[in-house]
């Protein structure tokens, strides 16, 4: 008979076991990007991650006849409880074997968790940020993914629908666009861009790491005000904005985190940032000593992608062309550094700001993702 225990983390031991658990379920798998573990560790640490200001969170394992079998965190956000009056419960992390028992435990144990703490749904999958590695994924296993976006066995999404899991909200979608400035597609947009610069004194320029905490307020800005009328939208935070901006400060490239102004005053912004998963595909986590060999290896190896991780305009700017200028610089300044093709994730499947853009420009749905809520009884 299968014993399943699902206990919480306390140990250091028990902390690695977390950790390296995602190399049992990728093992052979050539689409997974191990992360940084460093990164990982750093992240799931109460007195260095970043999530940790703003809210609190537990590890779990399942262990199946003594050996581990799967993770979960359960984790409450404090501004997303403020904001939506109720706590809600989210998971992340969620690794698991081929074994609906163990991923039923798993979600049994997130379910108490939740009751726990007087929460009224469990939601995710969030990895203790809002932007990376978000949603499962349930279309797209022909090329990894890019950077921010992540990679699991297609057997999950059968697990959170048998366990009662709805869908929440809209799908996630991944587009690749081809850099290529000859394609017809492109010289449309460029061709308008063209227009709208005759007509509108908008202006689009570079990003100012000299002045990093001013960016970083306009972006703070930019997403809430340009964002805020997606459904179930919840304000950003300036901690969210630094988990977004302070961890690629060192690869990031000035000249393709665009802003747009009117008369001196930001209306719009549109980073892109190289896809590092490129990179990190090839250097196991650098989980081993021996590992950082392939570091000195790859670490020069330029990325082909562009991944643009964000697009958001003033609402009172919408339709004066700014969107269409971010883009049109964009496309011009990656083609000029040599970028073949372009990440534009995730936006949602019904955006009616993004799709149109991308589709001007020949993007193409390449991954989707799902995220799932499950109300709980409150009995």
């Amino acid at each position: 008979m299968t014993n399943i225990q699902v206990k919480l983390v306390r140990s250091a031991r028990e902390r690695r076991t977390f950790l390296t658990f995602p190399w049992r379920i990728y093992k052979g798998d050539p689409l997974w990007v191990p992360p940084l573990l460093s990164e990982r560790a750093k992240a799931l640490d109460p007195a260095r991650g970043i999530f940790y200001k703003g809210g609190y969170a537990d590890l779990f394992i399942a262990w199946q006849n003594g050996k581990p079998a799967g993770t979960i965190v359960c984790a409450e956000d404090h501004n997303n409880t403020r904001i939506r009056g109720f706590g809600e419960c989210m998971i992340g992390f969620f690794e698991c074997v081929d074994d609906f028992a163990v991923a039923e435990a798993l979600f049994e144990r997130a379910t108490a968790w939740a009751g726990e703490h007087g929460l009224v749904s469990l939601y995710g999958t969030f990895n203790l940020d809002r932007e990376d590695s978000r949603g499962i994924l349930i279309e797209g296993r022909d090329r990894p993914p890019s950077s921010y976006c992540g990679h699991n066995p297609a057997y999950y999404q059968g697990f959170f629908e048998q366990y009662g899991f709805q869908k929440f909200g809209e799908d996630g979608l991944a587009y690749a666009i081809d850099i290529n400035l000859d394609n017809p597609q492109l010289q449309h947009l460029m061709k308008l861009a063209d227009k709208i610069r005759q007509r509108r004194k908008i202006t689009v320029r570079s990003g100012n790491l000299k002045e990093i905490d001013r960016e970083i307020d306009n972006i703070l800005e930019l997403q809430n005000r340009g964002l805020a009328h997606f459904a179930d939208f919840t304000p950003y935070t300036r901690n969210d904005i630094q988990a977004m901006i302070l961890p690629v400060l060192d690869i990031i490239d000035p000249e393709l985190i665009l802003f747009a102004e009117v008369d001196g005053k930001v209306v719009g912004w549109f980073p892109g940032v190289p896809n590092m998963n490129e990179v990190l595909i090839h250097l196991n986590g650098l989980r081993h000593p021996w590992d950082y060999l392939r570091l000195l290896k790859y670490a020069k190896l330029k990325p082909k992608c562009l991944a643009m991780k964000s697009i958001a305009v003033l609402p009172e700017h919408w339709d004066m062309g700014a969107g269409v200028l971010l883009f049109d610089e964009m496309a011009r300044r990656a083609a000029a550094k040599g970028y073949q093709w372009a990440d534009l994730s995730l936006t949602g499947e019904d955006n009616p700001d993004t799709f149109p853009l991308a589709r001007r420009m020949g993007a193409k749905v390449y991954k989707r993702y799902r995220f799932y809520r499950k109300e709980l009884s409150t009995k």
